[in-house]
């Protein structure tokens, strides 16, 4: 292959990034940001307390028969019901190219982002042990797609980016297990959680792993620029990959996480929580009880019913998981 220099791949990436920036602008309109639209996407960034918002407030807004109906083949959103009013996903900004924009309004929560990888840290570890009721590995693998192939349940391993995650420390806690077993490994007497370094991946190698820089570093940033290893656009990898080596055109990439930002009806943060929330309930449930025409919640409508179509909808970080039957799935 010709040989290309580094003036040259700096120049062709500034090119793919400064286009895709371009592109982006021009696809998000103004509009009135205050209030809330037709449809409303819950960019559900992992690790930011979401699923409190999810079941405290959305799922007491709005019925069942109004969520909008999803596939887990990769967490695709399907947009064939023409009466849901709401989704509430993990996938990135991308997926407002499967939704009428115009009749879209867009919420959000952010983190400080080194408790975030902090958190996505511990929880990958977390869900990965669960697996260590098996023997080994392959039990493990084995037993795990028997029980997803007869249950309708959610699996973390379906919910980006555990899908990624999760399997990764699996088999890394398993393979420092199977380290453990030969007498001249040591058994790990140290205080630090983050570096115990025979029992688990230690923090600083988890965060420095290849797997890591594609999901996890600037991970809140590519979700909402629709730039994830999840995107619906094509050309995500190619501007994901460019910013990565060339790190001075990350300012493209955040400006339009910024002006993305700066449209959308709401953005609380983790670290606000309860003012975050107080602010959510202004100006997002009163806007939904204005437009349903209710002054009080229908409780009976939010019950599951044995015929509701999500009744298998689970969320992907519910903790409180039944973890001695089927520990890799979600309640």
């Amino acid at each position: 292959l010709p040989l290309v220099s580094s003036a040259d791949d700096h120049a062709r990436c500034e090119g793919a990034v400064k286009g895709w920036a371009d592109s982006a602008g021009e696809g998000d309109n103004g509009g009135d940001k205050l209030n809330l639209k037709d449809l409303l996407f819950f960019l559900h960034i992992p690790r930011t307390g979401g699923r409190t918002y999810f079941h405290c407030f959305l799922k007491k807004l709005y019925t069942n028969a109004q969520e909008c109906p999803r596939s887990y083949d990769k967490l695709r959103f399907d947009p064939s019901h023409p009466d849901c009013t709401l989704v509430v996903s993990h996938d990135d900004y991308s997926l407002t190219s499967k939704l009428p924009r115009e009749r879209t309004s867009v919420v959000t929560i952010l983190r400080n982002p080194v408790d975030r990888v902090f958190s996505t840290y511990e929880f990958s570890v977390e869900v990965a042990a669960r697996f260590l009721v098996h023997p080994n590995l392959t039990s493990a693998k084995t037993m795990t797609s028997r029980v997803l192939t007869k249950s309708r349940a959610v699996s973390t391993l379906d919910i980006w980016p555990w899908k990624y995650l999760v399997p990764w420390m699996r088999e890394d806690l398993f393979s420092r297990r199977d380290a453990r077993g030969n007498d001249s490994v040591p058994s790990s007497k140290k205080i630090n959680a983050y570096d115990v370094e025979d029992m688990v991946m230690p923090l600083h190698q988890y965060i420095n792993d290849p797997v890591a820089h594609e999901i996890i570093h600037n991970g809140a940033t590519f979700q909402i620029t629709g730039l994830t290893n999840n995107s619906y656009f094509d050309g995500a990898h190619e501007v994901r990959h460019c910013v990565r080596k060339h790190p001075d055109l990350g300012r493209f990439v955040l400006q339009v996480a910024k002006n993305r930002l700066d449209r959308m009806l709401y953005v609380g943060l983790t670290e606000d929580h309860e003012e975050s929330a107080r602010l959510f309930a202004h100006m997002v449930g009163a806007q939904v009880l204005s437009q349903s025409g209710a002054l009080k919640l229908d409780v009976q409508e939010d019950q599951p019913s044995g015929t509701d179509s999500h009744s298998s909808m689970l969320d992907p970080e519910d903790e409180e998981t039944n973890e001695h039957m089927h520990p890799w799935l979600e309640k």
